[in-house]
């Protein structure tokens, strides 16, 4: 064989393994069926229990927010995500729209903490995310070009995986996000059970990314996550990331406050609210998007 025809050889087998794997991926990302999003803004009392679009008062053009939930999705034994609520609220008195979406319940899914249940996994994350952010950009009160993604350990991770150019070239969705914020991502490989597995984080990574997290946190540990962050970093990804002294995972969640579970991989969890990690990472969200849609893409890890 000619070196022509191995290196021919070799690029046909690498488009047929690229092709192979986009195909997994929308079969991943389409298991479950698409969300329904609302077309007009709630006027009714926020508590995180369910979908919900919000906007300032007056007509816009607002920047504006897709809100994505932690695995144990809006609603639970426990009651509604008060978080999720208090996020969405939050955001909107910062002038903000905001999308709530929610991945569990129109699909009757529970939660996802151990694992994809009922086609509801990381690419059905993604799909999600992407739409809500070409539902918003339907809406006259919007502005096209200032959307953001936020989400909280599950959803952050989507988050993550959103941020990533070849699963926006994959599945289906405009022109995503102009910034994302990912707060207590894991950064873990994941081993689908067919397909092939896949980082979290990667260098493929192109849209500004504000990644805060926790000391404390045993479930999704921020020492598994900078060392990933900073190979993506010096790989060009725009990544930025905060650890907050001695907070722990889901330190926003004041109606989850002393909690314990066993989480997926078997390490006991204990979550507790921080009012001041909490604020600060309020602070640090508004201020990161400010910043990047002002003096576009400038991050630096801290």
């Amino acid at each position: 064989m000619t070196a022509v025809w191995r290196i021919a050889l070799a690029i046909s087998l690498l488009l047929s393994a690229a092709s192979a794997s986009a195909q997994g991926l929308i079969e991943a990302a389409t298991q479950a069926k698409d969300l329904t999003f609302p077309a007009a803004p709630s006027t009714g009392p926020v508590d995180g229990s369910r979908m919900v679009l919000l906007k300032p008062d007056g007509p816009g053009p607002f920047p504006a927010i897709v809100l994505q939930h932690q695995c144990g999705g809006l609603r639970s034994k426990r009651g509604p995500n008060r978080s999720m609520g208090t996020w969405a609220k939050t955001a909107v008195e910062h002038g903000f729209v905001v999308l709530l979406i929610d991945s569990l319940g129109p699909r009757d899914v529970d939660q996802v903490c151990l694992g994809p249940k009922n086609g509801v996994n990381f690419p059905r994350g993604v799909r999600d995310a992407l739409q809500a952010a070409d539902h918003l950009r339907t809406l006259s009160f919007v502005d096209k070009r200032r959307i953001a993604h936020v989400g909280f350990s599950w959803g952050a991770m989507v988050v993550l995986l959103a941020g990533n150019a070849s699963w926006r070239l994959v599945l289906p969705g405009g022109e995503g996000f102009g910034a994302a914020v990912a707060i207590y991502p894991g950064c873990f490989e994941i081993r689908p059970k067919s397909g092939s597995p896949y980082e979290i984080v990667d260098g493929r990574i192109d849209r500004p990314v504000l990644v805060l997290m926790g000391e404390k946190d045993t479930e999704t540990p921020p020492n598994e996550c900078v060392p990933k962050l900073q190979a993506a970093k010096d790989r060009g990804a725009p990544l930025e990331w905060y650890i907050f002294r001695n907070a722990t995972h889901c330190w926003d969640c004041q109606q989850l406050d002393g909690f314990s579970k066993t989480d997926f991989r078997g390490t006991s969890v204990t979550y507790r609210y921080d009012s001041t990690a909490t604020s600060d990472a309020r602070r640090r969200i508004f201020d990161f998007l400010d910043r990047t849609w002002t003096t576009g893409r400038k991050v630096g890890g801290e």
